[in-house]
């Protein structure tokens, strides 16, 4: 079974923890980037912040088995 994952600010991400998505929040690139490399394998869609998106532009390339979606600003 495939997961799902959001990553990016706490205020923005949190409230996907009670539909069962594994949240992990980031306010910085590097926390971003942190949080990209602690994904567990059997995530299938990442919902992403836009500044969450922003640092993780080069890792997502090449990713297309990924399903990514992209918070509105």
């Amino acid at each position: 079974m495939s997961g799902v994952a959001a990553i990016g600010e706490r205020e923005r991400v949190r409230g996907f923890a009670f539909a069962g998505v594994h949240v992990s929040t980031a306010e910085d690139p590097q926390a971003v980037r942190e949080a990209w490399q602690a994904l567990p394998a059997d995530v299938a869609v990442l919902i992403l912040t836009p500044a969450a998106h922003a640092a993780l532009e080069v890792e997502l390339e090449g990713r297309d088995q990924l399903l990514r979606v992209v918070m509105p600003s």
